[in-house]
């Protein structure tokens, strides 16, 4: 891959990791609830995800699942209600009083519920795959497609790993500018409503034609 591929690919990629959705949307709910430090471990449940979806695309399979119109169905409707189920536990969560949130701020999360949490849904989407699929091989040189393809590859779960960060930072100064009960209740309605609205957004996304 020459040079001047490579810095074109950057930019690109960064804005794609940055995008809004609902697993940075789950970065901002943790970085809120839990801190900067958990939120991102917990986010490898997503880097995970993310690193199988890679590897699938890499080894041909993505364009297989873009082509079946029922395993492309099947995760996004698995993905689109479990996005949903989020969305409304959220949405059903009591507003804390000041000692549920000095308890919850000095308790430690169940990272292991956090982490598949990350990673059901980065699996869930079948979105992702597209990129993988359709994105990456314009930067893959043919004649080193190996070695390159993991080169986009590495780089991708980089970028994704920095907007982990900022995105949970984004949810711990959210908590402290919004701390108190009333805040954060309706903090839990936006969050627990986005993540509802992605959940139907997922569920209406057709796939590609071809």
């Amino acid at each position: 891959m020459t040079l001047s591929a490579y810095l074109l690919f950057l930019p690109a990629c960064f804005a794609i990791n940055m995008a809004f959705g609902p697993n940075n949307l789950l970065s901002v709910t943790n970085g809120a609830k839990h801190g900067v430090s958990p939120a991102v471990v917990a986010a490898s449940g997503r880097i995970v995800a993310f690193a199988i979806m890679i590897a699938i695309a890499g080894l041909g399979m993505g364009a297989v699942l873009v082509a079946s119109e029922m395993a492309f169905d099947v995760i996004k409707y698995i993905g689109a209600a479990y996005l949903v189920w989020i969305g409304v536990r959220l949405l059903r969560a009591p507003a804390p009083t000041a000692d549920v949130q000095s308890r919850e701020a000095s308790a430690v999360p169940s990272m292991r519920a956090l982490v598949r949490q990350e990673f059901t849904v980065a699996a869930g989407n079948p979105k992702a795959i597209l990129v993988f699929t359709a994105f990456f091989p314009q930067f893959v040189v043919p004649g080193a497609y190996a070695s390159s393809y993991l080169l986009l590859g590495l780089t991708f779960l980089v970028f994704e790993v920095v907007a982990i960060a900022l995105y949970a930072m984004l949810g711990a100064r959210m908590r402290r500018l919004a701390d108190g009960s009333r805040a954060m209740r309706w903090f839990n309605r936006v969050s627990g409503s986005m993540m509802v609205g992605f959940g139907l957004i997922l569920a209406f996304t057709r796939r590609p034609a071809g």
